[in-house]
């Protein structure tokens, strides 16, 4: 067809090739070409296409004649949402929320309309469930929903019409990817329709104030579908985590520009919808079994809230020449870093053994803090000595075997001592500032050689 072409676009730098190849020249990236079809544009329609994507305000303004609204934040009536947000949905602000299929995106933002729905008018833009489904979650999720609007369609140009009629405050659309725009000839998801779409919905909620919030799927390898560009125009990025085989759900910001990235919140499915679990900690060590060797608490910072997670290993003899090693929620080099050390500096025996790592509750540990109780776990386990159920190790454990200091203990041995714990493990750089916490024992490691006292003989051994 006259006007219409075949090219492949690189879904990260959006280089454009006429051709299938496996790198992209410009960003070096693998097998990131993807095929695209677009319509060789005129100068009107390059004029139309770019006056849709003005903001409004094209003059320059002092700053100090710049001014806030009076309600810049708005609660979604989740708070474990708004602490990831960064207090609450920021007005003209655009959020994209991603996650797997069935993990609870959709449910998650139709529970918040109800809150929203209270005083501000919400347009629900739905783009793969009918009228009739949606209104069969709302009953389940006990939404009213007294001033939220739904629409089910998937043409931007219909969408921004039927807004411009209700003008919301919020905007949802679910999803980006099911969603096109007449301009662009190729199909609903591909890379230059989401871009179209996204810078759509951004131009709206920049030149109206409306904050909108954008649903994205993932692809197989866990990413965002579509141009990397997406993740650059909006204001935050919302990660929705979890194994849909367990009721836990965490959502983390991997990009905020009102908010730390750092803050996590942490849900429950359950058959009302998602329910906010205020206090992780408990939760994680609420089934943790007593009197076996192999199971180490640990306190990691997650943003300003530090959470108590149970690491469990299992140290087995292995025939085989190359043992196995499997980590589940601990990063797999530093598992090796430190089976490294306990081997080298204290002469154990792992390369003989398989080793599994493992941290309850669908929970990921990435900072170094938790370094002595994996160690102590791994020991635990090899040895089959019991580590007290009332101790907690926080320390990152060097190549040399030294214990260094970490920040924000304080905080993590409070957290401990609110949670029952009588005993903590803590580097000696440490002690001078946790020395006036009550009602918990401060014991000071300064090598991985201090940590061995503390384990105890099994029963069969004594």
């Amino acid at each position: 067809m006259k006007g219409i072409k075949t090219v492949y676009i690189c879904s990260e730098c959006e280089y454009e090739s006429p051709k299938w190849l496996g790198k992209c020249p410009r960003c070096n990236s693998w097998n990131t070409l993807v095929e695209d079809v677009v319509e060789t544009s005129s100068v009107a329609s390059v004029a139309a296409r770019t006056a849709t994507l003005r903001m409004g305000e094209s003059h320059a303004a002092p700053f100090s004649d710049l001014s806030m609204p009076d309600y810049i934040r708005s609660r979604t009536g989740l708070f474990e949402l708004d602490r990831v947000l960064g207090g609450g949905l920021v007005t003209g602000s655009v959020v994209l929320l991603s996650g797997e299929p069935g993990i609870g995106k959709s449910t998650l933002l139709l529970q918040i309309c109800d809150t929203l729905g209270a005083n501000k008018t919400v347009l629900y833009v739905s783009g793969e469930e009918s009228r009739g489904q949606l209104k069969l979650r709302a009953e389940r999720l006990m939404v009213k929903g007294d001033r939220l609007y739904i629409l089910t369609e998937t043409n931007i140009e219909s969408i921004l019409s039927e807004a411009k009629k209700i003008k919301p405050d919020v905007i949802i659309a679910d999803s980006v990817q099911t969603m096109y725009s007449d301009k662009i000839t190729s199909a609903p998801g591909s890379i230059s329709n989401v871009k179209e779409v996204a810078m759509s919905f951004i131009a709206k909620a920049k030149s109206e104030g409306v904050s909108i919030i954008l649903v994205g799927h993932v692809n197989k390898e866990g990413g965002i579908a579509g141009p990397k560009v997406l993740e650059h125009m909006v204001d935050a990025v919302l990660n929705f985590e979890g194994d849909k085989r367990q009721s836990y759900r965490i959502i983390r910001a991997n990009k905020n520009r009102y908010g730390s990235t750092n803050e996590i919140g942490v849900f429950e499915m359950t058959d009302s919808g998602l329910r906010e679990v205020p206090n992780p900690s408990e939760m994680l060590l609420a089934d943790r079994p007593t009197d076996i060797s192999g199971n180490c608490a640990v306190c990691t910072m997650e943003g300003t809230r530090p959470l108590v997670a149970e690491i469990q290993a299992l140290v087995t003899p292995t025939s085989f020449p190359a043992p196995r090693r499997t980590s589940n929620g601990i990063d797999y080099n530093r598992t090796y870093l430190i089976l490294a050390v306990l081997e080298k500096r204290l002469g154990l025996k792992f390369s003989s053994h398989d080793v599994y790592l493992n941290v309850i509750g669908g929970m990921r540990i990435d900072e170094p803090a938790s370094d002595l109780g994996i160690a102590l776990a791994l020991i635990s386990s090899l040895t089959d000595r019991i580590i007290p159920d009332d101790l907690i190790a926080i320390g990152e454990l060097g190549l040399a075997g030294e214990c260094r200091g970490v920040a924000n203990v304080e905080q993590r041995v409070r957290e401990a001592a609110r949670l029952g714990f009588t005993r903590a493990v803590i580097p000696t750089h440490n002690l001078q500032s946790c020395s006036d916490i009550k009602g918990i024992q401060l014991i000071p490691a300064k090598n991985v050689y201090d940590i061995l006292k503390f384990l105890k003989p099994t029963t069969k051994d004594q």
